[in-house]
């Protein structure tokens, strides 16, 4: 008598023989990685949720405004509003990934809080990155790019904190 094994899946994978990221890369919108294959079955992690949990993980650092740049955020705000247009990988604006069978590598694109200290911040965004791509995905973070792309300065929210413009006395 023999066992039944149960079913597996198979994707086809663009990484290197050694199991890295290969030089064409696997774009936010490739099939899906081998995380773990087991006995007992395969994971797979889409490259669009590492591009998730990268783009939340630098979110999450104070000092970090917004991701991507004026052009990316602009359309980014258009894409939600229309229906449907607001999910799927390529609206994580200012993330962007390649992941191999193991290992991932993340470049972002931010704007930081003026006042923030941009090493320091780069640092900690670089660190939470890895922190929560590693952790939940299992695959090892090769590198973090950061390019800070703008400065953002508070005043500039509010139309009504402006000062008033100066009005000449002479015509």
């Amino acid at each position: 008598m023999t066992e039944a094994t149960p079913p597996t899946t198979t994707t086809s994978t663009t990484a290197t023989a050694r199991g890295g990221v290969s030089p064409a890369g696997a774009s936010a919108g490739s099939p899906a990685r081998v995380a773990e294959d087991t006995g007992q079955g395969r994971t797979t992690i889409a490259a669009s949720v590492v591009q998730k949990i990268a783009g939340i993980a630098a979110r999450e650092i104070s000092g970090v405004y917004a991701m991507g740049g004026g052009v990316s955020r602009a359309f980014g705000a258009i894409r939600e509003r229309i229906p449907g247009g607001g999910t799927g990988a390529a609206n994580i604006a200012g993330v962007q990934v390649e992941v191999g069978e193991k290992q991932a590598a993340i470049d972002l694109d931010i704007v930081v809080e003026y006042g923030a200290s941009i090493r320091e911040l780069a640092r900690a965004v670089r660190r939470n990155v890895i922190t929560a791509v590693e952790s939940m995905t299992g695959l090892e973070v090769i590198e973090v790019n950061i390019a800070v792309n703008d400065i953002h300065l508070p005043e500039l929210d509010d139309p009504e904190d402006l000062p008033a413009p100066v009005v000449s006395r002479v015509e």
